[in-house]
C-alpha cells in the first residue's frame, strides 16, 4: 500500500507539471497569435489569426495544445490526489490496531519498570 501511495504522489506532480507546461503553451499561444496576426477573430477565449502566416497557425496550435494538457493534467491530477487520499486512509486504517498495540507494549513496560523500582 505505501508503494502505491508513493507511485500515486509521483502521478500526482507529474499532472501538475502537465498542467503548468500547458499554461505556458496556451500563454504563450495566445502571446504568439496577439503579435502575429494583422487581425484577430476570437472563439469563445481562443485567438485565431486569419492571416496566412506561418506563425498564426503556430499560435493556434500552440494555444489548443496548451489548452489541452492544462485540462488534462488538471483532471489526472486531481484524480491521483483523491486515489492518493484512498490509499492514505487504508493505511492508517490498517496501522490503527499497531499503534494500540504498541502504546499497550509500552505501557506494560513502564508499569514493569515502577514495579521494580519500588520493590
Amino acid at each position: 500500500m505505501r508503494e502505491k501511495a508513493a507511485e500515486s504522489r509521483h502521478s500526482e506532480s507529474s499532472a501538475y507539471l502537465m498542467f503548468i507546461a500547458g499554461s505556458v503553451l496556451f500563454v504563450g499561444g495566445i502571446l504568439e497569435t496577439l503579435f502575429v496576426a494583422d487581425w484577430v477573430e476570437w472563439i469563445l477565449f481562443i485567438p485565431f489569426g486569419s492571416s496566412p502566416q506561418p506563425g498564426c497557425v503556430l499560435g493556434l496550435a500552440l494555444t489548443l495544445s496548451g489548452l489541452t494538457l492544462a485540462v488534462f493534467g488538471l483532471a489526472t491530477g486531481i484524480y491521483f490526489a483523491r486515489d492518493r487520499a484512498w490509499y492514505m486512509r487504508e493505511l492508517s486504517h490498517s496501522d490503527f490496531p499497531e499503534k494500540i498495540s504498541v502504546s499497550r507494549r509500552k505501557n506494560r513496560k513502564a508499569s514493569h519498570k515502577k514495579s521494580a523500582r519500588s520493590t
